[in-house]
């Protein structure tokens, strides 16, 4: 029997009943998680937004890390089960302050939302030198994961959701050069390699954690319409994909094809909640389902979102994930023992 999911030893799908049309409260049906808590990083907007409302609506407890307060709880309202707190994912500093406060609290934490991400965005790094997009989509999942460990192996039987990207198939992660300090700038290189990063901390992550009940998964959400996330992104990359018009426009027949918000975060709680994954962890999924593995059989047009799917072996390679623990803790200063 397969134990874990390097190189994609588990990558096949489970045929779950769902498809990239099914909704978030879809996938959720009659799971109750009550007594449960869960923190959904970026889940003030988005698809973010809406896994919080999800989740919170079947009972759970959701605290929601935000850079803005004011905007977040002008875009949470007065859910239910929702608490607001100051997190700053460039800002290491303000990661472990957040996860101090809630270890202190006592809290077992059953689910881990690590879906707060920028796209395609100019070169930018942080404090510490970090490329602005590997350190939030991917550090930043890392640095949280780790500090929140204690309270993850409390609830003996927790979940640590990675949301991922089809765009960790732009680009294997760079050992040699991760933060462009060598090499020119190439926007979504930076952004390939920090997906991918996510969907091997995720199988790395699994298959050391399985052991205290912990389980990890990386998705891809699918193509989206009327999301944040390439707000910075340059037009005319997404004109030489053939999904809008010079001006920025979508076309009409690609805009038909795209996921709506709460399709979207399916395939997020889905991997937060679904039974089928009791045994089962370290994949990537898709379309609230497994992926299947891509060795280059899928023909991926990026007019089509339907084509825009599969995972590269690369993401999932048991060497790759390990130097990638070892090169985050030496990055980060954190010694990320399982145990």
């Amino acid at each position: 029997m397969k134990q874990n999911n390097y190189q994609g030893a588990l990558q096949q799908p489970l045929q779950s009943g769902f498809s990239a049309t099914s909704t978030a409260s879809q996938v959720i049906r009659g799971i109750n998680l009550s007594g449960k808590t869960a923190i959904v990083t970026g889940g003030n907007a988005g698809i973010g937004l809406e896994t919080v409302k999800t989740l919170a609506a079947a009972g759970a407890a959701v605290i929601v890390p935000a850079r803005d307060i004011d905007k977040a709880r002008k875009h949470l309202g007065d859910i239910p089960n929702v608490t607001l707190e100051a997190v700053d994912f460039m800002q290491p500093a303000s990661i472990d302050a957040f996860a101090e406060k809630f270890l202190a609290s006592g809290q077992p934490l059953h689910i881990l939302v690590n879906n707060a991400g920028i796209m395609w965005v100019p070169l930018r790094r942080d404090s510490r030198g970090i490329e602005s997009q590997l350190a939030t989509n991917y550090l930043g999942q890392f640095h949280l994961t780790a500090r929140l460990w204690p309270a993850l192996k409390k609830a003996q039987g927790a979940r640590v959701i990675n949301v991922s990207s089809f765009g960790h198939q732009m680009a294997p992660f760079h050992f040699e050069d991760p933060n462009f300090t060598e090499r020119a700038y190439e926007t979504l290189q930076g952004y390939g390699q920090s997906k991918t990063a996510s969907n091997l901390f995720a199988v790395e992550l699994d298959n050391r954690g399985k052991t205290f009940g912990v389980r990890a998964y990386s998705l891809h959400p699918g193509s989206i319409n009327g999301t944040e996330l390439g707000r910075e992104a340059n037009v005319e990359m997404f004109h030489q994909m053939g999904m809008c018009d010079a001006e920025g426009n979508i076309y009409p027949e690609v805009a038909a094809k795209l996921k709506t918000i709460p399709q979207g975060a399916a395939t997020t709680v889905w991997c937060a909640t679904s039974p089928l994954l009791n045994q089962i962890g370290g994949v990537y999924c898709e379309n609230a389902d497994i992926a299947e593995l891509d060795h280059g059989q899928i023909n991926h047009q990026y007019d089509d979102p339907a084509t825009i799917r599969g995972v590269r072996e690369y993401s999932l390679d048991e060497t790759n994930a390990k130097r990638l623990w070892n090169w985050s803790e030496e990055v980060t200063g954190i010694s990320f023992h399982i145990s």
